[in-house]
């Protein structure tokens, strides 16, 4: 019976691709706290999402983890070094180093502290040449979460987000529903009945001819990857002057779903 829910971490826990009706972000952390709170009495659970698009893991440690450990909640979501991994030149082995770090400040103050791995990127242009590198980091997150006894959200292994329908049209960020099936994916992780599979077969899509995948990967690279690499070379990030959504009710986020479903 958990009453408390903090969510510390970058664009995929502060929901990017998942839109809200007010322009802020929905995302799995909000949709899965939905699920906790749906097992307490009405008005006993309390959530605040910390997570910044674009952050790196010093940053997550230095912004976020101070006040998770502040408020010390029942269960904490802790997904981080993803953005330092798909830079060039950065060494898993050290970013794990500093992960271990940040987890043992997090466990020492919460009940539970559950890790996430990265996605498996052999379908995403321009990162599936770093599929080798985002497994290593994985292991090591796997073996501190052994070490400290925390549950797993294996985004490697969720079969389902491989299709393209899971992904934003940036290939970067979940869709909405792709942001369903990982809240619920992590109701499994910590033994919830939830209400739906993750893993449920998507429908049929008719094949797309050779043409089509060229025009759209076309259309993809000058949207969002030539701008992402500009803000790379600039050293700019997209999380530059945005505010964490900090602590919100689950039936602001009931209403902030059903107003985009």
């Amino acid at each position: 019976m958990i009453g408390s829910y903090v969510a510390v971490g970058d664009s995929f826990t502060e929901g990017v691709g998942d839109p809200g009706p007010d322009g802020s972000f929905v995302g799995w952390a909000d949709r899965f706290a939905v699920l906790l709170a749906d097992r307490r009495p009405e008005g006993d659970f309390r959530y605040a999402n910390l997570a910044v698009r674009g952050k790196l893991l010093d940053q997550i440690v230095a912004d976020q983890v101070p006040r998770a450990v502040d408020l010390a909640p029942d269960l904490v979501s802790f997904c981080a070094g993803g953005n330092d991994i798909i830079r060039p030149g950065t060494d898993p082995d050290e970013v794990a180093e500093r992960f271990e770090r940040a987890l043992a400040q997090l466990t020492a103050v919460s009940g539970t502290v559950m890790v996430t791995t990265g996605f498996d990127t052999r379908g995403v242009p321009v990162l599936k040449h770093l599929r080798g590198k985002i497994a290593t980091y994985n292991g090591h997150v796997r073996a501190i979460a052994d070490r400290y006894g925390c549950p797993v959200l294996d985004l490697w292994s969720l079969r389902s987000v491989q299709d393209r329908r899971a992904w934003d049209a940036d290939r970067l960020h979940l869709s909405p529903e792709g942001h369903t099936r990982v809240a619920l994916r992590a109701g499994q992780v910590l033994g919830l009945d939830v209400p739906a599979d993750p893993e449920q077969a998507w429908p049929a899509l008719p094949p797309r001819g050779a043409f089509d995948v060229r025009r759209d990967n076309v259309a993809w690279a000058r949207e969002f990857l030539v701008p992402w690499i500009g803000r790379r070379l600039r050293g700019e990030s997209s999380g530059d002057h945005v505010t964490a959504k900090g602590a919100l009710s689950p039936d602001d986020i009931r209403m902030r779903i059903a107003s985009v479903a």
